[in-house]
C-alpha cells in the first residue's frame, strides 16, 4: 500500500534535492509536483504499427520505494500478481510494481485499474504491472491518486505511482529518484508489443536514478 501524502508533504524538499541525483538517460526538467502547476503534455512519438494497446500522452507519473512505503522500510504490497512483493526487473516477463489509485464503496475496494494490468513507460524503459494500491484511509477516493485534482500536475488525465526499489540505497536519494519521475509522460496501456527497449533492474540502484529516456518507445 503506498501513501501519497507523505509524498507530496515531501515533494518541495525532493525538488531541491534533485540537482545532486544521478540520472540514467538524458537530463530532463525538474518535476513540477504543486497542485495544479503548469506542465505541458510531452511530445510523444508514434508507437510500431503492430502496437494495439492504448497511448497515453497525459499520464502522471510518480515513484514510490522502500523508504516510503507503507509501512515504511517494506515491500508490501496490496494486490500480489507475479510478485509477493514489490518488484520486478522491468521486461515483459518480469514486469515492475505500479500502484494505482482506489475507491471504497459499500465495504468494496476497487483498483482504478484491476490487478495485473500491464503498461510500458518509454521514460523508464520498462514493463509494469498493476500490483499495489496508492492512497490510505477510509476514503481513498478522495486524495492521490484517484483523484487527480489532488497534487497532479495541470493536464493530468491518469495517475501511476512507480515502484522504485531503494532497499539498497538511502532515504534521500530515493527522494531525489522521486522527484525525477514526477511529471507527465507517455504510458501504453495494455501493450501488444513485447520486445520494447528495456533496462533491466530497479529504476534506482545506488544513487543512480534510471529515467529520462524520452517520450519514444524503441524496440530492442
Amino acid at each position: 500500500m503506498r501513501s501519497l501524502q507523505r509524498r507530496l508533504a515531501g515533494a518541495a524538499a525532493a525538488a531541491v534535492l534533485l540537482a545532486g541525483t544521478s540520472c540514467s538517460g538524458s537530463p530532463g526538467p525538474g518535476p513540477t509536483p504543486e497542485s495544479g502547476s503548469p506542465s505541458p503534455p510531452p511530445a510523444s512519438a508514434a508507437p510500431p504499427p503492430q502496437e494495439s494497446g492504448k497511448v497515453i500522452a497525459t499520464a502522471y507519473t510518480t515513484g514510490y520505494g522502500y523508504w516510503d512505503n507503507t509501512p515504511p522500510g517494506s515491500t508490501v504490497i496490496s494486490n500480489p500478481v507475479l510478485h509477493q512483493s514489490a518488484g520486478g526487473t522491468g521486461t515483459w516477463a518480469d514486469p515492475v510494481t505500479v500502484a494505482v489509485g482506489h475507491s471504497i464503496s459499500n465495504g468494496a475496494d476497487t483498483l482504478d485499474f484491476p490487478a495485473g494490468t500491464r503498461m510500458y513507460i518509454p521514460n523508464l524503459q520498462k514493463y509494469f504491472i498493476v500490483e499495489d494500491a496508492c492512497g490510505d484511509g477510509a476514503t481513498p477516493q478522495d486524495i492521490p491518486c484517484h483523484n487527480i485534482s489532488r497534487g497532479a500536475a495541470r493536464g493530468t488525465t491518469v495517475w501511476f505511482d512507480i515502484w522504485i526499489g531503494g532497499s539498497s540505497s538511502s532515504n534521500s536519494d530515493s527522494r531525489r529518484c522521486e522527484a525525477t519521475l514526477t511529471a507527465l509522460h507517455t504510458v501504453i496501456l495494455e501493450p501488444s508489443v513485447r520486445d520494447y527497449r528495456v533496462t533491466p533492474g530497479d529504476v534506482l540502484s545506488g544513487q543512480a536514478c534510471h529515467a529520462n529516456y524520452g517520450e519514444t518507445p524503441l524496440l530492442r
